[in-house]
């Protein structure tokens, strides 16, 4: 991981409903941290700020650092609600981490080669099925996102979780839990209707040269 994520943030004493509507009305999303056997730290981070960040995929998936009253804390970003019709943050919660502790983190799925898939060239086209996984790993251990090559993949088929190549270290949550929960992630179909245009072009071309 080469990204280095900094979330400036301050400490506050009010909580409720109508401190937190103060807040978002001067431009601040009030957010709480958590974890590690400590107690919760309530605190303020600036929209502008963390709307950015939240541009940046790894955002989600990374460690992350708040520094707040001249302390800074490694955390990952737990839960963030966003309000239901506007583009705005309304709260933040961040987990803090422990080295020695397993983390369970939602990681982003990049899918690659998906032009060499013999399906592909056949005509079909790539569904992504899954968009990120929840795995298990020590924060050292933490992947900024996984890589899913679909280069094999006929039309069809289907790849699932456990042919995810994993970085070492780490675990994939649903496959704890069985091989029933071994879903497909990625799979290659034709696009509806693509074989009836397919006769309709054929049966044109047809009457074209009988004219």
């Amino acid at each position: 991981m080469t990204t280095d994520f900094v979330v400036k943030a301050e400490l506050r004493t009010d909580s409720g409903k109508g401190a937190s509507r103060r807040l978002r009305h001067q431009g601040k999303v009030p957010a709480v941290m958590y974890g590690a056997g400590k107690e919760p730290t309530m605190l303020t981070v600036a929209h502008n700020e963390i709307i950015r960040s939240t541009e940046d995929e790894a955002f989600f998936s990374h460690i992350l650092t708040v520094e707040y009253n001249g302390t800074s804390e490694k955390v990952i970003l737990k839960d963030m609600q966003r309000h239901p019709a506007k583009i705005q943050i309304t709260h933040l919660d961040f987990q803090r981490i422990d080295e020695t502790h397993a983390l369970h983190v939602h990681v982003p799925l990049h899918f690659i080669n998906e032009d060499s898939a013999p399906g592909v060239k056949m005509g079909g086209l790539v569904s992504h099925l899954m968009t990120d996984i929840e795995v298990s790993c020590l924060p050292k251990d933490l992947p900024e996102y996984l890589e899913v090559d679909v280069s094999k993949l006929e039309l069809g088929s289907s790849i699932h979780l456990s042919e995810v190549v994993l970085p070492e270290g780490v675990t994939i949550m649903a496959l704890t839990h069985g091989e029933e929960h071994d879903l497909p992630i990625a799979s290659v179909t034709m696009p509806r209707g693509a074989k009836e245009d397919e006769t309709g072009e054929s049966e044109e071309a047809g009457e074209e040269a009988s004219e």
